[in-house]
């Protein structure tokens, strides 16, 4: 039996998911979260054998709930399945330890299939990212998308700035100063070129970073 956990912030994904994994001999859904901090505490006291994340979520989010899981829970295996497809995302978050990436649109027997692979101990990247990686790393077009010269932090608080976080709740939920936050954001500022909170988000957007449907 695979056990396995849903995390994603809207209650009709995780219905819809739940629905395709309850038909499916060998799977067992144990449990859902609706934030990183929710996958977080579920993973140290229920050990899944798969997580399914997503990445734009409210609070922590999910490149660092990846990263606290992977940190806490070395045998939970983490497949992110998110809307965020444009690298670097799926670069980052497989360098942190995930060991699937997904998108959305993904169809029920690839996400079957991608569970199956990365329980038995194997990586599984959607084949459309992996061509993705594959053609920025040959031919080194990473430039492309300005997002790349993002660290994996400033793009976690990337993320939570266009979800409408404040700096001081940021601040909080990392565990850092409120001045190191604004030091993060105001070096994305300054790497993007952008001018402020708004802009940054819309740049996000236009590069396909996030989601319009996720901004607050």
């Amino acid at each position: 039996m695979i056990n396995v956990l849903l995390v994603d912030d809207h209650e009709l994904v995780r219905t819809g998911i739940r629905r395709i994994l309850d038909d499916i001999r060998g799977f067992k859904v144990i449990g859902e979260a609706k934030t990183g901090e929710e996958a977080v505490q579920f993973c140290r006291q229920n050990s899944p054998d798969i997580v399914l994340m997503d990445m734009n979520m409210p609070g922590i989010g999910g490149l660092e709930a990846t990263k606290k899981i992977c940190r806490y829970c070395p045998d939970v295996k983490i497949i992110v399945l998110t809307v965020q497809c444009e690298d670097p995302f799926p670069s980052k978050v497989m360098q942190i330890g995930a060991h699937g990436f997904l998108t959305k649109d993904a169809g029920s027997d690839e996400m079957v299939n991608a569970i199956r692979a990365v329980n038995a101990g194997q990586r599984y990247i959607a084949p459309n990212i992996a061509q993705q990686i594959a053609l920025a790393q040959v031919t080194g077009r990473t430039d492309e998308n300005p997002f790349h010269c993002l660290s994996e932090r400033e793009l976690q608080i990337m993320l939570m700035i266009t979800k409408g976080q404040k700096v001081q709740d940021i601040a909080e939920r990392l565990n850092l100063s409120a001045k190191t936050v604004n030091s993060y954001r105001y070096r994305m500022f300054e790497k993007l070129n952008v001018s402020g909170d708004v802009e940054l988000t819309h740049f996000a957007i236009r590069y396909k970073m996030i989601d319009i449907d996720s901004v607050n």
